[in-house]
């Protein structure tokens, strides 16, 4: 009995193999075919090689964004038309769903407090810290600091922040929550911070803040160094004073560095998902657009209401994006 058992029994090897065996056999392939080709394009006109290059390089791209983008685009946009199954034709009504049912106007209304607050703020204090950094000796350190949280995934970022928010209502028990410990050091009681609406979705807006700081920081300093010291030497010669420099100089000739900042910044924070996801899960009144488009989708298994809303975040994303390539335009044009 013990012989049939481990008889029975794969070794890894007997699972391995195989997988291997078809990696090596896919690599060789396409080993053979880039060898193939690059043969051909040796032996082949300058005219033939020109069209040899957009075949290779431009064929495959354009079949991947066709694949990976314009297909489940189109899929979705025609699934926001269907019910929940896909399989019947309700026009509109899906869309009517969403700016009817109370609780997606909750999701609409945080979605549109998170886009307002979380750019603004962002790259308010982003320019405040490339300012205050711009002449400081060893600028690097505090810059380094603050731009750490970028290398952390938005999941990574929500598991701290959880530690920060969290609540005890043991009073006989530590608090590892950093926030509850320094309400009670002050005197005050702490509430369950993230189950209290509406501070809990503000507390989670600090959390994309504490991100997005970084990166602002890291493009408008980037920008300021662009600044002609010319400029700024005869504004101070005219006994103009550093916030005056700072406002008539400074941020106007960074002015479409800021808007690229506020404008990637808000379609990034329009797409939220992992924070909500990890922190509150959607729940006590903090749900936004894309946490709700992955319940009805993946959860309710609801592909009507779920694509809706993917086509409600993708018309909330354009606009943005056209002002943003507009601006641009109109810098090149100006230069």
């Amino acid at each position: 009995m013990n012989t049939m058992f481990y008889s029975a029994v794969k070794s890894p090897w007997d699972t391995i193999g195989p997988n291997l065996l078809q990696l090596v056999l896919a690599l060789v392939a396409f080993s053979a075919v880039v060898y193939l080709v690059f043969l051909l394009a040796s032996r082949s006109s300058v005219k033939t090689q020109d069209w040899l290059k957009y075949l290779i390089f431009l064929v495959p791209a354009s079949l991947l964004l066709l694949v990976g983008l314009v297909y489940p685009t189109i899929r979705t946009l025609i699934m926001a038309f269907m019910d929940a199954d896909s399989e019947k034709f309700i026009g509109v009504d899906n869309f009517v769903w969403a700016f009817t049912i109370p609780e997606i106007l909750v999701v609409l209304r945080n979605t549109a407090i998170w886009v307002l607050l979380v750019p603004i703020l962002a790259t308010a204090l982003g320019l405040a810290v490339a300012y205050l950094t711009d002449r400081m000796k060893r600028a690097a350190v505090v810059t380094s600091l603050i731009f750490m949280p970028m290398a952390i995934s938005f999941v990574g970022a929500g598991v701290i922040w959880k530690f920060v928010y969290d609540y005890q209502p043991n009073k006989f028990k530590a608090d590892i929550g950093l926030l509850s410990a320094i309400s009670k050091a002050l005197g005050f009681t702490p509430p369950n911070w993230l189950l209290e609406a509406p501070v809990n979705t503000l507390l989670l807006i600090v959390v994309m803040i504490w991100i997005q700081t970084g990166f602002a920081m890291v493009v408008l300093a980037a920008a300021m160094k662009n600044v002609p010291d010319e400029v700024v030497e005869a504004a101070m010669l005219d006994g103009a004073k550093p916030w005056a420099r700072f406002v008539r100089i400074t941020m106007p000739m960074i002015r479409s560095t800021i808007v690229v900042v506020l404008t990637t910044t808000m379609i990034g924070t329009l797409k939220v998902f992992d924070i909500v996801r990890t922190m509150t899960g959607g729940n006590f009144q903090t749900n936004v657009i894309a946490n709700e488009m992955y319940s009805q989708s993946f959860r309710a298994m609801d592909y009507g209401h779920g694509s809706a809303l993917a086509i409600i975040l993708f018309l909330g994303c354009l606009p943005i994006i056209a002002y943003n390539i507009r601006q641009l335009r109109l810098e090149r044009t100006e230069r």
